[in-house]
């Protein structure tokens, strides 16, 4: 990043409390079994809509999944990530719910030393100005970077008022852009698609996360995704396999459903375990060239039954993203 964008945590502070008075008043080691030997082949990439950026069609969710994993796992699983060509890091700060450390503090652990070779991406929860300048500085501390490449309000509701978030933390999110505190700005979304299609067309977002997968659960790729397409916005499809995988589809046609969404860069996805996620990886690498039949109203019909809080856990009422369930 240019020298000039960035500021410093000193400076992000000082700006900060002006803004709240004006408001107020390329080779890895890697430990784990096996994976030393396996043959890196390209990660394919994509354009990040209108922010120019190039993702890896896998990006890497730190969420409840990451975090399952125990010290001496997820350290190799971020090295494995970078080795094979994930680019993608998405947190958030309540990412941590259990775990000795949070999700942006592994992060800060392994991926310093990467950062200009990857896209890092993190979400704050309030809507309070204050509190959501002071997640963002956390952020910043406990991943060890003096800028961010996205930062996102994290998870529209139906509930939300767009005036408050306009006059709000996206002029806030708006200035720590001009002043490259953050590359770019966006939001994720998994409850109201219909919000998430309001925000966009009334803000002017560079990225958006979505909950996208065959069970059609929240019609995001109906009302959401073409809003997204109109304005040119990055999209990063995330709850692909949640509670899916397994029941009707395989790891293959789902992660195959998200990256043949027209619009769609790159699907996020939290993994327990090196096993799952080698697999994951390999769909990644031979995508584009794997000759995959895909029937997408056969799949979509097949899963609908799954379309619900009955039997996605994060649909439920006093779901929090990042829970370890």
């Amino acid at each position: 990043m240019d020298d000039q964008r960035k500021v410093s945590r000193r400076q992000f502070l000082q700006q900060s409390a002006t803004g709240l008075a004006a408001i107020s008043s390329a080779g890895l080691m890697v430990s784990c079994s096996g994976a030393e030997n396996k043959q890196l082949m390209p990660m394919p990439k994509r354009k990040l809509g209108k922010t120019g950026l190039d993702v890896s069609i896998l990006s890497f969710g730190g969420g409840s999944q990451f975090l399952k994993n125990k010290d001496g796992v997820w350290e190799a699983m971020l090295e494995r990530a970078i080795e094979v060509g994930i680019n993608y890091f998405d947190t958030s700060q309540s990412y941590q719910w259990g775990a000795k450390l949070s999700s942006e503090e592994r992060f800060g652990l392994i991926l310093p030393k990467y950062r200009d070779k990857i896209i890092l991406s993190t979400k704050f929860d309030s809507r309070d100005v204050y509190d959501a300048l002071k997640m963002t500085d956390r952020a910043l501390t406990r991943m060890k970077t003096d800028y961010l490449d996205i930062l996102m309000i994290h998870s529209i509701e139906p509930t939300e008022d767009l005036d408050i978030i306009e006059k709000g933390v996206y002029k806030e999110m708006v200035r720590l852009k001009e002043e490259g505190v953050a590359r770019f700005i966006g939001f994720s979304s998994m409850n109201s698609s219909q919000k998430s299609k309001e925000i966009i067309e009334r803000l002017d977002f560079d990225v958006t996360m979505l909950a996208m997968n065959p069970t059609k659960y929240g019609d995001y790729a109906e009302v959401a995704l073409p809003a997204a397409r109109q304005k040119n916005m990055g999209v990063i499809a995330m709850k692909a396999m949640r509670d899916i995988v397994g029941k009707g589809a395989t790891p293959e046609e789902l992660l195959h459903y998200e990256w043949n969404l027209d619009g769609v860069a790159s699907a996020v996805v939290g993994h327990v375990g090196m096993k799952t996620f080698e697999e994951n990886i390999r769909l990644a690498q031979q995508f584009g060239s794997a000759n995959v039949s895909l029937n997408r109203e056969k799949l979509e019909k097949n899963l609908a039954h799954l379309a619900g809080p009955h039997a996605l856990c994060w649909a439920r009422p006093g779901y929090y993203d990042g829970m370890m369930v």
